[in-house]
């Protein structure tokens, strides 16, 4: 018998259900305080793992994060919180492990391990663990303290990274080194510079150099996701964010790709001008092409990106207005061109090659190829910044 059209169309409706109903693939994370969530009380301390799922489509990806303060590799286990990440496991999903903060407490047994002893041998459990389950582990060494003696930065965790590699490499795990990236990154800023990634908050008397702001925290996030996208290629196609970010150097860069930007805005949306000029000159207001963006290079927070005469291909520069919202900024990153910031209101702090600048109105910015950069808003006023630099193959 032939199919009826309304027959036809019942089995098209039946296949898109069943296509809209396929899971998303899940990304498990055992770690620590410094990926752990943070709830609007505890503002504005974050953690990495909270802010990764920015990268990822909610669609296609969902982020469980049981990441929790004050763990080692043996006090979540101990307290059956591998054993909760199990009972969930099932093929295909991700696992990202990161310990190193809490296990090198030698003066708590609970939670201390030796980094050539039980350290290893409790990563391996986890490994184990999702192995048997079908799931994917992936090893991330400890992220960096901000921590300086005497104008160098500590490598506070330099057994327990050499452990987890020699780890990775005997069992044949995936691994980030989130250490060597997140030491660079705060290298790159400067130690004044990074404060405000860490809680170093003066009206809360904090201090601390190990945990995260949300600006810290999405910096860091970044760099995580671009090490998990450096071992699986795939997960390119994956991201809703670029991952510019961190002191990386251009050849890296220009691996990643340039960030995206947003699309031109369409003759109907320009201002109208009575008749077609002969010179291609025209006239477009800002509310007409403005977008809703991240922050670029892996900063936190909104910011609005108004791309101006992105349409137009034989402008030997490009044009630029960005405003950061609040919390928002611009993640550090190399710079592969001559680039100039204007600041026409608000606040922020500016990092040039580790050296930290308090910057508002009047404030104008060169940057060379070469440097490295980031701005971060400040106080309670949006940052509003123009943009210019040569175009693509342009001097």
């Amino acid at each position: 018998m032939k199919p009826s059209a309304f027959h036809l169309l019942w089995l098209c409706a039946i296949a898109g259900m069943t296509h809209a109903a396929a899971p998303p693939q899940r990304v498990f994370i055992a770690a620590d305080s410094t990926a752990a969530s943070y709830g609007p009380e505890r503002a504005p301390q974050a953690g990495w793992g909270q802010v990764l799922q920015s990268w990822l489509a909610p669609a296609q990806w969902e982020v469980r994060n049981h990441a929790i303060g004050g763990r080692s590799t043996r006090s979540f286990i101990d307290e059956g919180r591998l054993d909760a990440i199990g009972q969930q496991l099932r093929n295909g999903d991700i696992v990202l492990i990161q310990f190193g903060h809490n296990d090198a407490k030698y003066e708590d047994a609970t939670r201390y391990t030796d980094p050539d002893g039980d350290y290893p041998q409790f990563l391996s459990r986890y490994v184990a663990l999702a192995r048997a389950k079908g799931a994917t582990p992936i090893l991330i060494t400890p992220v960096a303290r901000l921590l300086y003696d005497f104008g160098a930065l500590l490598d506070t965790h330099g057994r327990y990274t050499a452990s987890m590699k020699r780890l990775a490499a005997e069992q044949q795990v995936p691994l980030i080194d989130l250490n060597a990236s997140s030491m660079a990154w705060i290298r790159a800023l400067g130690e004044q510079g990074a404060k405000p990634y860490f809680m170093f908050v003066p009206e809360q008397g904090k201090a601390d150099g190990t945990h995260f702001s949300v600006a810290g925290a999405t910096a860091v996030a970044c760099q995580v996701m671009r090490g998990w996208v450096d071992l699986q290629p795939r997960m390119r196609a994956a991201l809703q964010r670029d991952i510019d970010c961190g002191a990386i150097t251009a050849p890296a860069i220009a691996a990643a790709g340039a960030p995206t930007l947003p699309a031109a805005s369409s003759p109907a949306a320009a201002a109208k001008i009575e008749a077609p000029n002969p010179h291609g000159s025209q006239v477009i207001r800002e509310q007409d092409i403005g977008r809703e963006q991240p922050g670029p290079h892996g900063g936190a927070g909104p910011t609005t990106a108004y791309p101006f005469f992105a349409d137009v291909d034989d402008l030997p520069f490009v044009m630029r207005k960005r405003v950061l919202h609040k919390g928002a900024g611009i993640g550090l990153h190399p710079q592969h061109k001559d680039e100039i910031y204007y600041i026409v209101s608000g606040h922020g702090l500016y990092v040039l090659d580790g050296r930290q600048y308090v910057v508002g109105p009047g404030h104008a910015l060169l940057t060379r190829s070469g440097s490295t950069h980031a701005l971060q808003q400040a106080g309670n006023e949006d940052l509003v910044v123009l943009l210019a630099y040569p175009a693509a193959g342009a001097r």
